[in-house]
């Protein structure tokens, strides 16, 4: 079994992160992919998009990375087949001042990471980053074999996107290596809007194949879909939005094994 670590990230919120994290979760999910998403925001808003209750999330990500027991301990299984999720609370704040006298904070993830991967039990795993270039994310990128980037196409997404390559670059250079820019989502796109498909080919023309073919819709249900804590594969399988990002794990499988990320 391969293990698969990719950490989704944007340091600007409302690009369609979390929503991407956990749909093609649940998409990888019943293609069969055994996944493991790791919610690393504190606002946990990827536990409450695949059903897990504020109460029920005790055992969570910021237990795992202070009290470094058995990762086993703090997986819960959703209610979706072979989809689990290491939950984030609001407690994942504080993490970063508390670690701040710790030298090798940047691999705290890693380590535990690392004895995922040991484990052998998933294909994929995805991170979902905090919504800001902190700690948090430093340390997602360390732990992971490459990066995805939603990219909402907008006036100045390609801007930021800039920006966070080059801090992805660092990170390579720096603390992993192996680090790789896997590819760039375009999110909320609305065919009929013409700034919308000016970023497309401004995106397509800069950064070329690193852009999915598959674009995700400005679709209704997948913004009602987090309401009932279930992803939009789940809500409305048949709806623009589950069709698109059942269509964007394919292509990412594929890519994975051309171009061998999971090495």
């Amino acid at each position: 079994m391969i293990n698969h670590v990719v950490s989704v990230i944007n340091q600007k919120g409302g690009v369609g992160k979390t929503t991407s994290t956990i749909n093609l979760g649940c998409a990888f999910a019943q293609l069969g992919q055994k996944t493991l998403i790791i919610d690393l925001d504190p606002q946990g808003n990827a536990s409450t998009g695949v059903g897990v209750e504020n109460n029920d999330r005790e055992n969570s990500i910021y237990k795992l990375l202070t009290e470094r027991n058995n990762s086993q301990y703090y997986v819960k299984q959703t209610k979706i087949q072979n989809l689990d999720i290491i939950c984030a609370n609001v407690e994942l704040s504080g993490f970063e001042t508390e670690v701040a006298e710790d030298k090798n904070r940047a691999f705290i993830l890693k380590e535990i990471m690392n004895e995922i991967r040991e484990k052998n039990q998933y294909n994929q795993i995805l991170i979902d980053c905090p919504p800001s270039l902190s700690l948090l994310t430093v340390m997602s990128l360390v732990a992971s074999n490459s990066v995805i980037v939603p990219l909402q196409t907008e006036f100045f997404a390609l801007e930021g996107l800039t920006q966070l390559l080059k801090t992805i670059n660092r990170i390579k250079l720096s603390l992993n290596k192996i680090l790789e820019v896997e590819g760039i989502i375009l999110t909320m796109f609305d065919k009929r809007n013409k700034l919308c498909s000016q970023v497309e080919a401004e995106a397509r023309k800069f950064f070329g194949e690193q852009v999915y073919n598959t674009v995700i819709p400005r679709n209704i249900r997948i913004s009602e879909a987090p309401s009932h804590g279930l992803p939009v594969l789940v809500y409305d399988k048949y709806c623009a939005g589950s069709i698109a990002y059942e269509k964007l794990a394919v292509e990412i499988l594929e890519k994975q094994k051309k171009f061998n990320f999971a090495a």
